[in-house]
């Protein structure tokens, strides 16, 4: 179906990455909006203890999913390479290898959670009065954790080869579903919170079985036949350093906010539940930043893969410029509209609640400006093939995030969780910048 795929090889390059964009970011924001559907509902039918539990182990829920979307995007980078060159035998066989690492990875997360997770929560320091709520629905997530691998990669999948619409209908579809099952089994089958993960597992599943049957029907050159899962070790080895690359990327900076998280459990039920509906704001708020980023991957690999390297510096160039003009208008929103918001998805009349949230919010918000040039830098280098730079700006973030807790947090408070991020952002930011400037990233594209 190529009237649904961006030309990112031909097309003018605002143009293409536009086109490629737009279906990311409305499925992102449908993605945040049934997961911000969850919180609603659970803070004004469950109330603030239920929605601290969610918050509690929010972070790890985060971990899980940065992993499944970083190994899902990073396998789907060595298939857009495949699909730039033209080579659709070596694009059959990436896809197939890609099927074999994503069920390998799938089987070690669901085994390590069920054997961790409860001690995890516990590490974290989780109140007493939430641990068995929050248990319930993380282990509940995580159980079904190929439901979300499986999603991640057939959408990556399509989006190596331009088509980004498609999942986006597919996620819209579930997005719906999941928002009628969470109103059904908390207000009338009253299930708790276990009921919000039993819908969320449910309308990702629905989402992989409408992708698997699209690519089937329609894509028939992204199918592997039997003689494309012959171990290739060059290949294998290629998909896993990409996809695990691009996962742990994402699961660094992930596993940072659990260690974060840790520091905010400390300061009680009501600070849990304002820092978890600033989160999820924030997460609206990112959310075109996020998308040029991912496009930017999938942009820079074709483009690699058809030796078109100028047209990879000029896209950074135009991604960065995008995502900085809107992360002024992002910043304009919070300080205009930001307490209305936090009311709205908190449901909370608790000062504690509402004055910690906003307060994370304006803060945070000037700073985005740093966030988009480090999440265009990051992903235009996974893109190039080049794997240890962004592995290391996730790194440094991770390091942040471990002193702030155990210098800065214990004597400024809440406050220490606030400046955090944008400190850290600030310093990866000009890491980044600085191996572009110095190493001409985008002129070498070896790894």
């Amino acid at each position: 179906m190529r009237t649904l795929n961006a030309d990112l090889l031909k097309d003018k390059i605002l143009k293409a990455l536009i086109i490629f964009a737009l279906p990311l970011l409305i499925s992102n924001i449908f993605q945040q909006f049934y997961n911000t559907v969850d919180t609603m509902i659970v803070g004004n039918v469950l109330g603030d203890t239920s929605l601290a539990a969610i918050g509690a182990c929010g972070a790890i829920y985060e971990l899980m999913i940065g992993f499944a979307l970083g190994v899902g995007n990073g396998m789907s980078i060595v298939i857009a390479r495949c699909y730039g060159a033209g080579n659709i035998k070596q694009l059959r066989k990436s896809v197939a290898g890609a099927i074999a690492a994503g069920i390998f990875m799938t089987l070690v997360i669901v085994l390590v959670s069920r054997i961790w997770m409860r001690s995890l929560l516990q590490l974290l320091d989780t109140p007493d009065n939430i641990i068995e709520k929050a248990y319930s629905y993380i282990s509940l997530i995580t159980g079904f954790a190929g439901v979300m691998f499986c999603y991640n990669l057939c959408a990556g999948i399509l989006r190596a080869v331009g088509n980004s619409v498609m999942p986006l209908v597919f996620l819209v579809i579930s997005s719906f579903l999941n928002i009628v099952l969470d109103y059904c089994f908390i207000k009338y089958m009253h299930t708790g919170i276990g009921g919000a993960a039993a819908a969320t597992v449910i309308a990702q599943g629905v989402s992989a079985v409408l992708c698997i049957i699209y690519i089937i029907k329609t894509n028939k050159f992204l199918v592997p036949e039997r003689k494309d899962f012959v171990f290739d070790a060059a290949l294998y080895k290629e998909l896993l350093l990409q996809g695990l690359s691009m996962g742990m990327m994402l699961s660094v900076v992930s596993a940072g906010t659990v260690i974060l998280q840790k520091a905010i459990n400390g300061f009680g039920h009501l600070v849990i539940a304002g820092h978890v509906t600033a989160r999820k704001l924030n997460s609206f708020l990112l959310m075109p930043n996020a998308t040029l980023a991912t496009a930017m991957a999938t942009f820079v690999s074709q483009n690699k893969g058809a030796g078109q390297r100028q047209r990879i510096k000029d896209g950074v160039k135009i991604a960065v410029g995008l995502g900085v003009c809107w992360a002024a208008a992002a910043t304009g929103l919070v300080f205009l509209f930001g307490r209305d918001a936090v009311k709205l998805i908190s449901g909370s009349s608790e000062p504690v609640v509402l004055d910690n949230a906003v307060l994370y919010l304006k803060i945070n918000a000037p700073f985005y400006t740093a966030l988009v040039g480090l999440a265009v830098l990051r992903n235009s280098m996974q893109g190039l093939g080049r794997k240890i730079i962004p592995l290391f700006s996730s790194i440094i973030e991770l390091v942040g995030k471990i002193l702030f807790v155990i210098f800065l947090i214990p004597k400024l408070g809440y406050l220490g969780v606030i400046i955090c991020e944008p400190v850290i952002w600030c310093v990866m930011c000009a890491q980044l910048a600085f191996c572009f400037s110095v190493d001409k990233a985008f002129e070498n594209t070896g790894a």
